[in-house]
């Protein structure tokens, strides 16, 4: 499902459309029928009492979908994180901002610009720039760390990023409820690509279109992903997709593993 936003937003549609259809059939045509043969019995009002140690094993599962702490990562695909940044507003433009998401084990990042900030720009970051470097070297994004936004965070079925992850089959990872922090990954991204990049380009030139400072982002972007060597962990004074790269044998064997 790779494409152009409109074409995404169509994908979208039909896949939430398609959850819909099942829904229908399930609650108009099964339902009613096994409420006939089981004499009118309402399912809707049946629960099943858990016991203690269950109840606790939900709960301790509901507190691993939230981040807490350092972010843990495998290998590339593990775990991505996104999150959004108001750039800022430029005469005759208007609003920016910005979609980020990185890879966490290797530090690869993407970056878009948009003038709005909706479920659906979200989403066409991942299926426009991300998706496609992971299925190009056949492995997975496993999972994904967003905050509590709007933008990320909704009902299933008329939520286009919740749809495209589900589509996607990408599990996502919240972060802690008040605790944006936790999200801190990007966090660091933005204030590099601010005083590396944004405050520079913005002295130097004045643009005139989206798609004037979407050119010079992607060109520091490669910079950033093919020449800037990293310290951190996993990196070890490597670029960012050099590590990728010298971790894809370490993805694939974790992915046969999953499987």
């Amino acid at each position: 499902m790779k494409g152009n936003m409109v074409d995404l937003a169509i994908g979208v549609i039909i896949g939430g459309a398609f959850g819909g259809l099942v829904n229908s059939v399930v609650n108009d045509i099964l339902m009613p029928i096994i409420g006939y043969i089981t004499g009118g019995v309402n399912f809707s009002n049946m629960f099943v009492q858990l016991a203690g140690d269950q109840q606790l094993t939900l709960e301790k599962a509901k507190e691993e979908k939230e981040a807490h702490g350092e972010i843990v990562s495998e290998h590339p695909g593990y775990l991505g994180s996104q999150d959004t940044m108001y750039v800022g507003t430029i005469k005759g433009v208007g609003r920016i901002y910005q979609q980020t998401y990185i890879d966490t084990y290797c530090k690869v990042a993407f970056a878009k610009l948009y003038n709005m900030k909706t479920p659906i720009t979200s989403a066409d970051l991942l299926n426009d720039k991300v998706i496609p470097l992971y299925e190009s070297h056949k492995i997975k994004l496993i999972r994904i760390l967003t905050d509590r936004g709007t933008e990320y965070c909704g009902k299933l079925e008329t939520h286009d990023y919740e749809l495209y992850l589900s589509i996607e089959d990408i599990e996502h990872t919240k972060t802690k409820t008040r605790h944006p922090q936790t999200n801190g990954i990007c966090e660091r991204f933005h204030r590099t690509i601010q005083d590396e990049f944004y405050r520079i380009a913005f002295r130097k030139k004045i643009y005139n279109s989206l798609d004037e400072l979407q050119k010079d982002l992607d060109d520091w972007i490669y910079q950033y992903n093919h020449e800037r060597t990293h310290s951190g962990k996993y990196c070890y004074g490597k670029t960012p997709m050099d590590t990728f790269k010298d971790s894809l044998t370490l993805a694939k064997e974790k992915l046969l593993n999953y499987n």
